[in-house]
């Protein structure tokens, strides 16, 4: 956003421009569209404004394609180089990306070429295929990209058995709107959770999923003037802090209450959830985590060793034919 050129490339001067910002404090790479894998996005002309042309660099009252690719690599390698150009471009800010798990070989391929290029990022965000945006087909919408739970789980465990998460942060978003819901994904391995639905429903979201066409009832999305005018940012943002406020108290109760005194300290022991109408588990069983260094010595956990067997740090392919790919 902001930082490319005409064509739609990637502009290492408007990047560097704008990540000197003092108000930003890291730079993140986004990869496919929200929490939608394989697919790109359309900023439609009619929302393209005189001052959403400027921030982000486009033509007014053109579309603005987000294809579901990146034209500044193609390789998990290429990938890893371009966070390194991201981090150096901003001055040393911390840089990382964030995603929606697929395949999980082409996490482990990234996991890879973080090994062979000695680059890791700061952090990584893990999307859920229930968090991105209104507007995505409902195809995408409804069934691709892994739940966030299991993603958050995978990355977490993935990057102890790597012998890299003491390196890497991890942040979850994914339909976190209430403490309970932070608690829980920092049980499984995030460091912080980033939530935007919470907020927009404070804001005024009714969820019309009208986002893309410019009409947003309640004029969250709307550049219609007439639409917009209905967010009074004297009530509005007050009504956003003490959200933010409440919810991090309730967190807080929530980990007094389990006896702790800190987020960091919960693990997945401390949560259950229901396997068969008649069956609960803990998360801890739900969830098994590898030891650290586990995937480099050799793991025999089936979801990561066929995985880690077809990831290759050159390609985002895997590294086997079609019929000796797992199901």
């Amino acid at each position: 956003f902001g930082a490319r050129n005409k064509d739609g490339t990637f502009s290492p001067e408007r990047f560097a421009e704008v990540a000197a910002k003092p108000q930003i404090k890291m730079v993140e790479l986004k990869m496919s569209q929200g929490a939608k894998p394989g697919h790109g996005g359309v900023l439609p002309a009619a929302k393209v404004t005189a001052e959403i042309a400027r921030i982000r660099g486009v033509e007014r009252g053109q579309d603005c394609n987000s294809p579901s690719w990146h034209s500044a690599f193609d390789t998990p390698v290429g990938m890893m180089r371009f966070i390194a150009e991201m981090r150096k471009l901003s001055g040393g800010k911390p840089a990382g990306f964030k995603l929606c798990v697929g395949h999980t070989w082409e996490f482990l391929a990234i996991v890879k070429a973080m090994l062979e290029t000695g680059i890791t990022p700061d952090f990584i965000v893990v999307d859920g295929k229930e968090g991105g945006t209104g507007a995505a087909p409902l195809e995408f919408m409804d069934h691709l990209g892994m739940p966030l739970r299991d993603g958050l789980s995978f990355v977490h465990s993935a990057l102890i058995g790597a012998g890299l998460r003491d390196r890497i942060k991890i942040g979850a978003s994914g339909k976190i709107v209430t403490a309970f819901d932070m608690a829980r994904a920092m049980s499984l391995g995030a460091d912080w959770c980033n939530s935007a639905r919470g907020f927009m429903f404070a804001v005024g979201c009714i969820q019309a999923q009208t986002c893309h066409t410019g009409k947003c009832p309640t004029g969250v999305t709307s550049p219609d003037p007439l639409r917009s005018r209905a967010i009074v940012v004297s009530d509005k943002s007050v009504r956003v802090a003490n959200f933010h406020r409440e919810t991090l108290h309730a967190l807080a109760e929530l980990i007094a209450a389990a006896g702790l005194d800190h987020p960091g300290q919960l693990s997945p022991h401390h949560f259950m959830g229901r396997v068969t109408p008649e069956r609960v588990a803990s998360f801890a069983d739900m969830y098994p985590t590898l030891r650290p260094g586990e995937l480099l010595a050799g793991t025999d956990h089936p979801k990561f060793r066929d995985a880690w067997a077809l990831a290759r740090a050159d390609s985002f392919m895997a590294g086997a034919t079609p019929q000796t790919m797992p199901n």
